[in-house]
């Protein structure tokens, strides 16, 4: 069978899938902010659904977002990319560094080619060498890390006393003119689902800045660049049968290249938008393991673009929630002990008893901490997102399927 049928017929076989369950997408999507707007009057922690909320949301999901990006074009050409992390430092860094010299959008181009670079050096040790690619995207997040770190001490410590950089030029933002106001009004009189749908589309067209726009195209871009044109099916062909691709006059190489740089661009980006946007200064510790995030969101998103924004926005969300004060995690644990009960519901119509029973328990346990606490303890306020992290990757693993041939070694004219 040709790279070109196999990778055809896994692509019929996911679309099934995701055609199967894109109506239960949507109404759990609808079911979702009907549950949300009901915890949110009930407990009157209106930060839940605010476009405050939502906008921060956007702000933190957004980096995440882009590592994950990252990550799935390197994994789709048969590359793991444990390096996110430290590719994403390295665009903090020289997106900061570029920005403070020649402006705004020389940064964003200096952060991406510092990506690019780290990409480069991932490609070159796992495509070339065959170095195994966990080993090489650990070596990297290490490499990043310090010389980030003294580079800092090099060029910014000497100008402003500490390794954080100066204040950096902004990039323009803006909200959608009508749109925005009549928005910010719906959600001011906090009825019930109405001002919630309102409070998150207001957080979407206002405050919006341009890398979040060039964000969403790239997310967009990727899924039409890889699932429909040649480009896409040669390339993800090396990373489900590298063997075959090259029976058929595919360089191997070259795509396994052209990803894993694309994806530390990519990567880059997110460290960029970091810096000029979350903030508009460089420090260390800036990325504060988004890079990880990000690879934990491309799990999630079982390796596709929808999942993979999906996965990012929750994570975003959940990051935005702990930083808005511990009152709305809080009023978020009756939401998770409504949506365990509800799962539990449906594994017992499904007749899957046992796991019914381990849904309601659980169901119970987060029901009586709400019930029995008026707050959350800040030290687990400031977790919560890695908690949801591994919670959620935890469910999400058995209907997993990642290339075939992710993360194996390959070199030219093995097969023959």
């Amino acid at each position: 069978m040709s790279t070109s049928s196999i990778v055809v017929k896994n692509d019929k076989q996911d679309g099934k899938r995701v055609g199967m369950r894109r109506s239960t997408v949507y109404f759990l999507i609808a079911l979702a902010l009907i549950g949300v707007s009901a915890v949110r009057a009930l407990t009157s922690a209106t930060d839940l659904t605010s476009s405050g909320q939502v906008a921060g949301t956007l702000a933190l999901a957004v980096p995440i977002g882009m590592a994950g990006l990252g990550g799935l074009w390197s994994e789709r050409s048969g590359v793991v990319n444990i390096g996110l992390e430290g590719m994403m430092i390295l665009g903090t860094f020289f997106g900061a560094w570029g920005s403070w010299h020649w402006g705004a959008w020389a940064g964003v181009l200096t952060g991406i080619l510092g990506g690019a670079l780290g990409g480069l050096l991932h490609a070159l040790v796992t495509v070339t060498f065959t170095v195994d690619h966990v080993v090489s995207g650990v070596a990297i997040n290490l490499l990043a890390l310090g010389s980030t770190q003294y580079l800092a001490s090099q060029t910014f410590q000497k100008v402003v006393g500490s390794k954080q950089s100066p204040p950096l030029a902004a990039l323009s933002s803006w909200n959608i003119p009508g749109v925005s106001p009549w928005l910010t009004k719906l959600e001011a009189h906090h009825w019930f689902f109405v001002s919630d749908v309102a409070g998150i589309l207001g957080g979407f067209v206002t405050g919006l800045s341009v890398l979040t726009v060039l964000a969403a195209a790239l997310m967009v871009g990727t899924y039409f660049l890889l699932w429909r044109t040649p480009f896409g099916l040669r390339l993800r062909s090396c990373g489900e049968n590298p063997i075959a691709a090259e029976s058929l006059g595919v360089n191997v190489y070259k795509y396994k290249y052209i990803a894993v740089v694309v994806s530390g661009a990519l990567a880059g980006l997110g460290g960029v938008f970091m810096v000029m946007v979350s903030s508009n200064v460089y420090q260390d510790g800036q990325t504060g393991g988004r890079g990880f995030i990000g690879l934990a969101a491309l799990i999630f998103g079982n390796w596709r673009v929808g999942g993979l924004s999906l996965g990012a926005m929750l994570f975003g969300y959940t990051d935005s929630l702990q930083l808005r004060g511990s009152d709305a995690v809080h009023a978020l644990l009756l939401g998770v002990a409504v949506l365990l009960a509800a799962i539990a519901i449906r594994k017992a119509l499904s007749k899957a008893y046992r796991q019914a029973v381990v849904y309601v328990v659980f169901a119970g346990v987060f029901w009586l901490w709400y019930g029995t606490t008026h707050e959350v303890a800040p030290a687990l306020v400031n977790c919560s997102p890695y908690v949801i992290t591994l919670v959620v990757l935890a469910f999400a693993s058995q209907r997993l399927r990642m290339p075939k041939a992710d993360g194996m070694p390959y070199r030219k004219g093995q097969g023959k």
